[in-house]
């Protein structure tokens, strides 16, 4: 009985090693080319997933496990980028550009999920899949262009703290409406998920910096396993009561402000990198690609539209803060690329009839712009201003 337990657990360990060393060469080779590893490690779920390539015989069950933890602390990680100033400031800037964030982008997924025959809340969710841009692709490519002192990258942080805000609210109404049952069970969830939310805002807003005094004076170990425990904790009574688990992620990085933000953002990357990964190669890892070709065209088409939808954003978002034309340009073509968000967001669908459909488009439509929107944001400077939209204006402020 234990040698064949033993002979399992060998098994089990080198598949694990091997998929792992796997995601690293492919981490390898995207940092070279100058793009994110999302598409990659989709790429490599496809490959080694039913209808793909090789199977893997590992343990479902594990790496769904480790795929969640993953989805936390992509979260947490997102918490932690921001201190309740720049919250506040995100909220009375950012509004407007938000409105118009969610009109040029979730408008057009909700429009296309209809036209294929899915069912309303299908539509939704990819309405919510083509409206948020990946905060970790956009901090990278902002990273990787040196553009992080640039006069329009307040205007891009200020649209991604109001789509993680928006995030906020609508993963949980979503998620309520996912499980179903009857309209009066499904209002009291949703109000239920909607007011835990808030508290929980609250709560972190307002007790946050002592929360941080608690924690700061511990060693980098006991720091990681506080923070840690501390996200998987609150994730775990948020399912309970039927609100986002990573939403609750989401508020405990919110709530870690100053040095011990920081240092936990410095802790928790590694650990946040590894399980992201898990997360991306699982989520593809269910998907035959025999059902994601189908769906190549609508990805590209619904790509297209989002190019243009990003672009409209970040014109109007860095305009209100008086940046040129070519500035305005950058603005755009940075929020372009979509990520961990949609990936989350679509599934949240699995369950629903047109489930597959939506994780397929999903997955494909993200592989799209993952690649476009860095490159996009890279030639920026190269793009043609029709010289009615730069006009003397933006050619007098600074760009």
């Amino acid at each position: 009985m234990i040698a064949a337990g033993s002979a399992e657990a060998a098994l089990a360990f080198i598949e694990i090693g091997a998929v792992v060393l796997a995601l690293a060469i492919l981490s390898r080779f995207a940092n070279r080319m100058g793009i994110s590893a999302v598409p990659l490690y989709l790429l490599a779920g496809l490959t080694v997933g039913e209808g793909g390539v090789a199977t893997l015989d590992v343990s479902e069950d594990f790496i769904s496990l480790a795929a969640e933890i993953g989805v936390l602390l992509l979260l947490l990680a997102l918490g932690l980028e921001y201190d309740q100033d720049e919250l506040r400031h995100g909220l009375k800037t950012g509004t407007r550009p938000g409105v118009v964030d969610m009109l040029a982008n979730a408008l057009p997924g909700v429009v296309v999920g209809l036209l294929l025959g899915w069912s309303v809340l299908a539509a939704v969710l990819l309405g919510g899949v083509t409206w948020i841009s990946s905060s970790g692709i956009v901090s990278k490519v902002l990273f990787d262009l040196d553009r992080l002192g640039n006069r329009e990258t307040p205007s891009v942080l200020n649209v991604l703290v109001i789509e993680d805000l928006a995030m906020a609210v609508y993963l949980p109404i979503v998620a309520a409406l996912v499980v179903g049952g009857s309209p009066s069970d499904t209002t009291v969830s949703v109000v239920v998920a909607v007011t835990a939310v808030l508290v929980i805002l609250f709560l972190a807003l307002r007790f946050g910096d002592k929360l941080s005094n608690m924690l700061a004076g511990g060693t980098d170990e006991s720091l990681l396993l506080a923070v840690f425990g501390l996200t998987l904790l609150v994730a775990g009574l948020a399912q309970r009561i039927e609100v986002s688990g990573a939403i609750g992620a989401f508020l405990v990085g919110l709530a870690l402000s100053g040095q011990v933000g920081e240092r936990s953002m410095e802790l928790i990357s590694p650990l946040r990198d590894l399980f992201a990964a898990t997360f991306f190669l699982f989520f593809s890892f269910r998907i035959d690609p025999a059902d994601l070709i189908p769906m190549i065209p609508a990805a590209v088409a619904l790509g297209v539209v989002s190019v243009g939808g990003k672009l409209v954003t970040g014109w109007y978002a860095a305009g209100r803060a008086g940046v040129g034309a070519r500035g305005r340009v950058r603005a755009g073509t940075v929020l372009i690329a979509r990520g961990e968000f949609s990936i989350v967001i679509a599934a949240l669908g699995t369950s629903l009839v047109d489930g597959p459909d939506l994780e397929a488009l999903a997955a494909a439509y993200v592989l799209f712009l993952a690649i476009v929107g860095p490159v996009a944001a890279r030639y920026a400077d190269s793009f043609p201003i029709p010289a009615r939209l730069s006009g003397r204006r933006a050619a007098t402020v600074g760009a």
